[in-house]
């Protein structure tokens, strides 16, 4: 019988033992824990009535002023948990939103999603709590988000944050176009490998730790999930919106003050694997893409955060929260 090389069990025990910590999650994370108590607004859009999870925190220490977080594509609210703390700290109420088809809000058999519709659900929210003014502090998809919500409702915006965004290029003039059905077809195969792989090219740029695997076996977890089609179908509807919506070209309609802080390592675009290596090597280059904005959005204020990923908040919280408090206390 042929000898399995010694050094071949202990890579498979390794992926078996990874396997192992990914955990069967809830269709609305019922089984996972947040890291403040979360509510639930009700509204009705598209003829159907929806929820949408938040965290609002208000410190005892009020200092009047609000800070709204929107996250990520592949994230939650939950992601924001050092951010709260060290805003609460300061005085900051700090409202936290899932938005619709994320985290333990509501995953809709059939929705058109549009940037639009999730700001107007997003201010519908804010109107809920009696919020009249707020900071608007976007991540990645959440900077889409959080700029269309800013050219939506400027009088609510008194500050726009925007934190390694997407959506600072416009791929559909690189990268062949993708139906939805192409973008499900591609989650639905998915394992924590897959995810994992994604994010470390694209997200850390070669680094992992702990820290970054603790949201990938989020999403590992859904797969496991009997109703994980409707997830996957949830995230190429978004997939869609994002690649088919670029915020890009009214950058410069933006009338509110903003603040970029940019993880120059980052190198996250949609549709990488859809191009050529050489196409690729021009697509997601946040070195250039943090300046180019800059320059696109009226007296905006950009913050470089060398050797940094595309999550400056876990990664590098200091060098992230630093400035952000500067400016916020300003």
């Amino acid at each position: 019988m042929k000898k399995i090389p010694a050094l071949f069990l202990l890579f498979s025990v390794f992926l078996n033992l990874n396997a192992q910590e990914v955990k069967e999650l809830g269709l609305m994370l019922e089984n996972y824990e947040y890291p403040y108590p979360v509510s639930f607004y009700h509204f009705n859009a598209q003829k159907d009535d929806y929820k949408m999870a938040y965290m609002y925190i208000q410190p005892e220490n009020d200092n009047g002023k609000t800070v709204t977080l929107l996250h990520g594509k592949n994230f939650n609210g939950a992601y924001w948990e050092t951010t709260i703390d060290a805003l609460t700290k300061e005085g900051f109420n700090v409202l936290v939103p899932d938005q619709l088809g994320f985290g333990k809000s509501s995953k809709p058999k059939y929705f058109q999603y549009t940037f639009q519709q999730l700001a107007e659900n997003t201010k519908g929210l804010i109107d809920s709590l009696g919020i009249e003014e707020t900071t608007i502090l976007g991540h990645s998809m959440g900077g889409m988000l959080a700029t269309r919500f800013t050219l939506m409702y400027p009088e609510v915006t008194k500050n726009l944050v925007l934190v390694n965004p997407i959506g600072l290029e416009d791929w559909k003039l690189k990268v062949p176009y993708q139906s939805v059905d192409d973008w499900y077809k591609n989650e639905i195969g998915k394992t924590y490998e897959d995810i994992k792989n994604y994010q470390k090219e694209s997200y850390y740029a070669g680094d992992w730790n702990q820290d970054y695997a603790k949201w990938a076996k989020l999403l590992a977890g859904w797969t496991l999930n009997e109703n994980y089609d409707r997830i996957a179908w949830n995230s190429a509807l978004t997939y869609d919106m994002i690649f088919t919506q670029p915020v890009v070209y009214e950058f410069s309609e933006i009338s509110v003050p903003t603040l970029l802080i940019i993880g120059t390592r980052d190198r996250t675009a949609l549709g990488k694997n859809l191009v050529s290596k050489q196409v690729k090597s021009t697509m997601g280059l946040y070195d250039k893409l943090g300046r180019s904005t800059q320059d696109k959005i009226p007296n905006a204020q950009l913050v470089e955060i060398p050797d940094t990923g595309h999550l400056p908040h876990i990664e590098v919280f200091d060098k992230f929260m630093t400035p952000l408090l500067e400016y916020l206390e300003k």
